[in-house]
């Protein structure tokens, strides 16, 4: 059954913005059609203190996450957890596994190179120190289309735009860590890929840290043998640099085989892609945090590969094997029929908001944040959202209206920037935001909608 919320169609008359955010729209050169945006009181049945083009669906970019992330919370609850089961097919004879090891995914979103350390060193608390056979990897639960990762936006050794999988290692990618000792900057990498060569080191320079990236002169165009050509500036002090690998397909195998050499294994076979044999039972398991600490990384810091893996569990979970973007988008219909209504339902594409196809209205957002503020759920998802000036993608954002005045989940494409969440008035009330510029000037907008946080939380 749909719940009703106060936004009803009378209510939705168009309120101005306020004169400010009218302003900044003027001197960033943007049209004031390029903007949706609702201010509404987040627990009452009210007139909205602002409503323009309200109505209109528009690309929300990240923002697409709260519709996943909340959803996710009430259907499989905030205590749901992930389990990648671990097979052994064979005696253990003086540490030696006679047979196959096999790992199979089932959507953990967050099987990073420490929890994937400590699968194996579980494995070893079996007694195996070397597999005579292979180690096989099983993606069998979801059933995702083949994907260019430079297709999106051309840059396809932007973590963010990681493919999901249903075993996901460290987001398919590397964090290169750059310290200066002496006259060089040491070079360490996690994890390990096997038979991929990285410097061990680079020449310091006294050039100012700048685009220290750029002046490393880095040439990835070998997937196995990664050079950089130029020097680091010892300014910089340490850094780190996120890296998606360049060969996607083979980051599982390399990446098992280099962390089970890591960790002292012996392996005489190879790490390939296969399926558990029918009638195996585990061994072990190893369990994921909590959803509700995932949805928190997912929206502190919009992390697209997270919340696809989570879309896809919506499927799985409903038993459909393997889950497939088609069956996650039935079910995020489904769910928004009966929980906010039948007659008004955005487009879901990918769950994360990493889409050009999404689609969604500032008063359909409104109403799913109202309908969260009313949820004995609302502390999972307020507490998973950047408060503004303090964490997440909103910690170095200036509000003059005061530090952590706002719960804000972020989105920026080329052409779509804005933010959603809830904000607290002076007044002791709190408010529903939602402020959403679509144009190709989309990050010229950040001053009008930090205006309308701050009168917002002017409470005027």
């Amino acid at each position: 059954m749909a719940v009703c919320i106060c936004l009803a169609a009378a209510a939705c008359a168009a309120q101005p913005l306020p004169p400010e955010v009218d302003a900044a729209l003027a001197r960033a050169k943007l049209p004031r059609d390029a903007l949706v945006a609702m201010v509404v009181a987040a627990d009452a049945k009210s007139t909205p203190r602002v409503s323009h083009r309200a109505q209109v669906a528009i690309n929300p970019a990240s923002i697409a996450k709260l519709a996943t992330t909340f959803a996710a919370l009430e259907m499989l609850g905030p205590a749901y957890t992930w389990s990648t089961p671990v097979y052994v097919d064979g005696p253990i004879q003086d540490g030696v596994l006679q047979g196959n090891l096999y790992i199979k995914g089932q959507g953990d979103p967050k099987l990073v190179a420490e929890r994937l350390w400590l699968l194996l060193r579980r494995v070893q608390g079996l007694g195996i120190r070397s597999i005579a056979g292979d180690i096989v990897l099983d993606h069998s639960a979801f059933e995702v289309p083949p994907q260019d990762p430079g297709a999106f936006d051309g840059e396809p050794l932007r973590p963010y735009n990681a493919s999901p999988d249903a075993l996901l290692l460290n987001f398919k990618s590397v964090v290169m860590t750059f310290t200066p000792l002496g006259a060089n900057a040491q070079v360490q990498v996690e994890p390990p890929l096997a038979a991929v060569q990285f410097p061990a080191s680079v020449p310091l320079s006294r050039a100012p840290c700048g685009d220290w990236r750029a002046a490393l002169q880095p040439d990835f165009s070998d997937p196995a043998r990664v050079r950089f050509a130029g020097s680091y500036p010892a300014a910089c002090g340490e850094r780190f640099w996120p890296l998606a690998y360049a060969d996607p397909r083979s980051y599982g195998p390399r990446a098992i085989a280099g962390m089970w050499q890591h960790v002292g294994g012996a392996l005489k076979g190879q790490v390939r892609d296969g399926p558990v044999p029918a009638g195996l039972a585990p061994a072990f398991e190893l369990q994921s945090p909590p959803l509700a600490d995932v949805v928190r990384d997912i929206n502190k810091f919009s992390n697209n590969v997270m919340a696809q893996q989570v879309f896809l569990t919506l499927a799985l979970a409903q038993g459909t094997s393997p889950a497939t973007p088609d069956a996650a988008r039935q079910v995020m219909q489904r769910w928004w029929r009966e929980r906010i209504g039948p007659d008004d339902v955005p487009v879901f594409d990918s769950g994360s908001g990493l889409s050009r196809q999404e689609r969604i209205s500032a008063l359909q957002l409104a109403r799913l944040l109202q309908l969260a503020w009313s949820s004995p759920l609302m502390p999972e998802l307020v507490a998973s959202l950047p408060l503004a000036g303090v964490d997440g993608t909103l910690r170095r954002g200036r509000v003059k209206a005061g530090l952590g005045v706002a719960h804000l989940k972020t989105g920026s494409l080329r052409d779509s920037a804005g933010v959603a969440g809830y904000v607290d008035g002076a007044s002791g009330r709190r408010y529903v935001l939602v402020a959403i510029v679509n144009h190709p000037q989309a990050a010229a907008a950040r001053a009008a909608i930090d205006a309308l946080v701050e009168w917002t939380a002017r409470d005027e």
